[in-house]
């Protein structure tokens, strides 16, 4: 028995080797990305790149897996990486402090990767991540709008075009149709965003957790075919 034992009475050997051998990106490794992290190195996921510019504040502390109080000022990347070998050690993880605008200002080589996830919070910024990934003929997955929202159960995966409520969904649906981009699998909330502040967006674990752990599901399945 290995620590991968249980995964093996669920997928063939093939599949697992499959993850083995996957290299995955995550944008974003904050309320959301963390949790797709999570659930990459545990599925025995073989490579991550992980792509995050921010460092863990005392405000991350409600709802971020590798946000703990002795964490705090560093940067997210170097603690999820430290959080990834923690948990699988073979599992090799590229940790790159960057906040991602567009290919030609970056050095990311996405031709590398087998899988990308965008879990990050700014159009601009999805709209490069998944222009990039599409252009290298790569699988990406993106997060909508989890904040303001108190209900897991509302999340699904869907088609960008097929989303409704969302405003993040809203906004991206326009973006992308000027793009030409024909699809995008996402994980989108149906649930109507709670009014906040109107400066931050107000969240708790249970919507970001849940959908990271759906992104991060999404990305094993069309790995593995199951």
């Amino acid at each position: 028995m290995d620590q991968f034992s249980r995964i093996g009475f669920i997928l063939d050997r093939e599949a697992m080797d499959r993850l083995k051998r996957a290299r995955v990106a995550v944008f974003g490794i904050g309320g959301v990305g963390g949790y797709v992290t999570e659930g990459l190195v545990r599925s025995g996921v073989g490579a991550l790149d992980l792509i995050d510019h921010d460092k863990i504040e005392i405000t991350n502390l409600n709802r971020q897996i590798i946000a703990l109080r002795d964490n705090i000022g560093r940067s997210k990347v170097d603690v999820a990486k430290e959080r990834a070998g923690q948990i699988n050690p073979d599992c090799r993880v590229n940790v790159h402090r960057d906040f991602f605008l567009s290919e030609e200002e970056s050095e990311i080589d996405f031709s590398l990767f087998d899988y990308v996830v965008d879990a990050i919070d700014t159009v601009t910024g999805k709209l490069a991540i998944i222009e990039a990934a599409k252009k290298a003929g790569v699988p990406v997955i993106s997060a909508m709008g989890t904040g303001n929202k108190v209900d897991p159960s509302a999340l699904e995966v869907a088609d960008i075009y097929e989303t409704s409520v969302c405003p993040l969904a809203r906004v991206m649906r326009r973006e992308c149709k000027k793009r030409n981009i024909p699809a995008l699998k996402v994980v989108y909330s149906r649930e109507k965003p709670r009014k906040g502040d109107g400066r931050v967006p107000g969240s708790l674990v249970f919507v970001p957790a849940a959908a990271g752990m759906i992104l991060a599901a999404e990305v094993v399945k069309d790995l593995t075919d199951i």
